[in-house]
Formats: C-alpha cells, structure tokens, sequence
C-alpha cells in the first residue's frame, strides 16, 4: 500500500520505537496519523492525533476504532517486558507478557479489521521481535509471547487476505531505547527500523528483517536447536 496519503493508528506512540513511526509517517506523506498511547498527554510529536488506548483493555481499544473510522494502516508496536525469568518469575508476569504482546496485539487487530476492510484493505504492521524465534532463559515471558504474537500475526495475515489487507510483520533484536537501555551489545536505530518496517509495507513485504541478528535467526530456525542455541554445545548464545 501507499503510505503517501494514509491514514495511520500507532499505539505506543508516546515513546522509542513508536514514536519514530509516527515520525517516519508524517515525514512519508501520511495525511492523518492517531498516536495511541495510555497517556495521551505524553504525545509530543506535532500534528498527530493523540488518542487515549490501553491493549489489554477492550473496552478501550473498541472506543479507539471507534474514534478512528478513517485508518488505512495499523501499527501494533504497544508493548512491555516483565523480564519473566523461565523458573524463578510468577506466573503473572508471564500471563501478562501474552496479555500484552499476544492478546492485546490480536484484540487492536480484530477491533480495526472491519475499519480497514471499509477503507480498501489496508494494511497492518505488527512489531515482533528476533525473540519470537529464540527465546532467552531470563527473558523467556517475553520471548514465548512474542512467538505466540507472531503465530497471531500468521493468522490475521490469511484470515483477513480476502478483504484486501496485508499483514507485516517486524522482526528487530535490541533497539536503542528506554526498554533496553540496560542490555548490553549493539542496538539498531529506532528510527531507520521505522523507516525499514514501512517501507516493507509499501513493498507489499510479509516480513521485515530489520537487522543482522534477526536475519541470522531467521537462517538458523532451519537448522534446529544446536544453532539457535550454540550454548547448548558449549558455544555463544545468538542473543
């Protein structure tokens, strides 16, 4: 799809990755854009929309399709991490990682689809992650829910090819924001993720590989579990 004249809903938008697509939408044409965020007030970029949504309440995100009955493209970046660790975290953090990354991504999904269908198709990006194919033991919350997110965004993708709308879905290792600021390593560049994601939208891409790491993981997950996790031979981890 064309992103010169679109009409975008972003959630997350207040902050990191989110706020840089706002940026790269405006800066490509987008002649609306609606910055979803928790706390609406937070939404610093000019000439958005800022819209009050929280995922994992329905009730707000129906109020939030509702408000926007003109967008042509979805971008589920909301997210967070608990850093659920495999055997000592609760319960809770993981049922609110799958919360948050699976359920609330499908619920924006299912709440935007008829607007889309409306409007010509459309198109949605969802923002998953290298974790969604390599999980990481201290992080395992986080990485089983992006998985599971991914085989969501499988789904949309051929549940809603009949009405016309395209289905993207990004996959990046660690960004240079707020959420990871604590690991160590190489980070990409919000922004020229951003850039990349939307421009596998215009390219009609199902996936966008936005950096070396992902690319890797993605090549390995053919080979099975002794190259996604090297460690398992007394090797280096891949993430």
């Amino acid at each position: 799809m064309k992103l010169h004249g679109s009409v975008a809903f972003v959630t997350g938008a207040n902050r990191g990755l989110g706020e840089q697509f706002v940026r790269a939408l405006l800066d490509a044409g987008a002649a609306k854009v609606y910055a979803g965020a928790r706390d609406p007030a937070k939404v610093t970029v000019p000439g958005t929309v800022p819209v009050a949504v929280d995922i994992t309440d329905h009730d707000s995100v129906r109020a939030a399709a509702d408000l926007a009955p003109d967008v042509t493209l979805l971008v589920n970046n909301a997210g967070s991490t608990t850093r659920a660790d495999i055997l000592t975290s609760d319960l809770d953090s993981f049922r609110m990682e799958f919360e948050t990354h699976a359920v609330g991504t499908l619920a924006m999904s299912r709440a935007f689809a008829p607007v889309l269908g409306r409007n010509a198709g459309g198109a949605i990006v969802n923002v998953l992650s290298v974790l969604s194919w390599v999980s990481i033991t201290a992080s395992a919350g986080y990485s089983a829910a992006k998985a599971a997110e991914w085989s969501v965004t499988n789904a949309l993708r051929v549940a809603l090819a009949d009405q016309g709308t395209q289905v993207t879905a990004l996959h990046v290792s660690y960004l240079a924001t707020e959420l990871a600021a604590s690991i160590p390593g190489p980070k990409s560049d919000p922004a020229e993720v951003a850039r990349a994601a939307l421009a596998g939208v215009e390219a009609g891409l199902h996936e966008v590989l936005a950096d070396d790491v992902s690319r890797q993981v993605r090549t390995a997950l053919a080979d099975g579990p002794e190259t996604l996790y090297p460690q398992l031979s007394g090797g280096r981890p891949l993430v």
